[in-house]
């Protein structure tokens, strides 16, 4: 028998694992010199910085480095000495066009559209964090772009190269939940960064720009705002024009399993109840607890499915079937079949488990069922074996694609509290609120173009 109490339901472990773990540990292979890629980082404060190194740590060039702001790519500067420096990704491209031949893209995500484009143009390999862009109109165009030019794409939902994500989806496969039928997901994470109510206040206060930070650029085509120390470097996550708040940020890693099991694909109405609902209006940041109902249609043989997303203060709620040792994760997910459950953490259905622990029993061990899908040796490999192997990768944009707009979808709805939308993924609108499409392709910053 399992013991549940010694099973880990904390997501922050394995995000944390996941992230400090040395490219040896994930795998990495020795490269020879002709096999070794030159790779540009735009956008290599945080999170980028880190994309960029694990990279590195497989052995191939890091051979130029662009960020507008000096003091947060300052570690990864220090740490590619030999990299040349750049501030204008488009001019890293005309002078180093020939020495790159894949980025790694850690910008805001109001950037990564502009970014991942111009470099697809230019016949350069895509690792881009996630969500894929900032509008549905934008992923349409990069999907579009990456088949076009042929380049080997990526979107950095890590967990989607992991042994558990795959372990998911084999699970449900072979029908060890039965029929899918709902799907509890969400984050209790960062609630001080996603909802920036508080701060509302301090925006009308004045500040200079910091030396070293160019802020026009960091903006890029969003509509123009005086600075604010309240969004750069990090907390630009919980103001709309430049990020997706909880559900835009942690939907590409808690719903990534479920998306490959099922197949999702688009949803057909999108309901946003968030808490604040006089607050959500402004259109700057988000709500202090958010709840997302998505419904999906029916398809290849499975039945329709509901999604629920709960952020901030709305927690995933315990279900009845549980027992007084079941722990609810505080990000990921729980997936309901008409025969038991899964349980999972995020990244890729981390720690996941089949409930109740007869069916874990059932399905495990020398009753596991068969290994459908190749196992990687980690996100970063998968992309870099892809470009030197001429395959698609794991996450590509066709497939990164979809799942980010998921959460868009979300987003938009967010704007129209508690109305039921109805998307037409075919004809890319909303079909009863024409208000609602407005945000579907929302105009760019004099200057800038896709």
């Amino acid at each position: 028998m399992i013991n549940r109490r010694k099973f880990i339901y904390n997501t922050g472990m394995g995000v944390a694992l996941f992230n400090i773990l040395p490219g040896r540990l994930l795998g990495a292979d020795a490269v020879i010199p002709s096999q070794k890629i030159n790779v540009a980082g735009i956008g290599i404060g945080r999170r980028g910085g880190t994309d960029v190194s694990e990279v590195a740590a497989l052995g191939h060039n890091i051979v130029a480095l662009c960020d507008v702001d000096e003091k947060s790519a300052a570690k990864t500067f220090g740490a590619f000495p030999d990299a040349k420096r750049f501030t204008d990704y488009r001019a890293m491209f005309d002078k180093m066009g020939k020495e790159v031949d894949a980025v790694v893209i850690g910008t805001p995500d109001h950037n990564h559209a502009i970014v991942a484009m111009e470099a697809m143009r230019r016949g350069k390999h895509v690792f881009c964090e996630k969500p894929l862009a900032h509008t549905v109109h934008e992923i349409r165009e990069l999907m579009a772009a990456a088949e076009k030019y042929k380049v080997v794409t990526q979107l950095g939902n890590q967990g989607h190269s992991s042994d558990s994500i795959r372990r998911v989806c084999e699970w449900i496969w072979s029908g060890a939940l039965g029929q899918v039928h709902t799907i509890h997901a969400g984050t209790g994470a960062f609630k001080n960064v996603y909802c920036q109510i508080p701060n509302l206040p301090k925006l009308s206060e004045k500040e200079e720009v910091p030396k070293g930070l160019d802020y026009d650029k960091w903006l890029g085509p969003t509509e123009f705002r005086r600075y604010s120390h309240l969004w750069i470097p990090w907390n630009w996550r919980g103001w709309m024009p430049f990020g997706g708040g909880a559900l835009g940020d942690w939907i590409c890693h808690v719903v990534d399993p479920s998306f490959w099991a099922l197949d999702l694909g688009a949803p057909t109405t999108v309901l946003a109840e968030p808490t604040d609902y006089d607050v959500v209006k402004h259109g700057l940041t988000y709500p202090s607890a958010g709840k997302f109902t998505f419904e999906f249609a029916a398809k290849n043989g499975r039945g329709p499915v509901k999604l629920v997303w709960f952020d901030g203060k709305n927690l995933i709620p315990k279900p009845k079937e549980f027992t007084t040792e079941d722990k609810v994760p505080g990000t990921g997910a729980i997936i309901f079949g008409d025969k038991g459950m899964i349980v999972h953490g995020s990244h890729g259905g981390a720690n996941c488990q089949l409930l109740p622990d007869e069916l874990m029993e059932q399905h495990s061990g020398k009753n596991a069922p068969a290994e459908k899908i190749p196992r990687v040796k980690g996100h970063p490999w998968d992309w870099a074996d892809a470009i030197r192997n001429g395959r698609k990768a794991g996450s590509h944009f066709g497939y990164g694609g979809p799942l980010s707009q998921v959460g868009i979808l979300g987003l938009i709805a967010l704007r129209f509290p508690g109305q039921v939308l109805k998307w037409d993924d075919v004809s890319m609108r909303f079909t009863n609120n024409d208000a609602a499409n407005a945000f579907v392709n929302p105009p760019y910053r004099k200057g800038w173009t896709l």
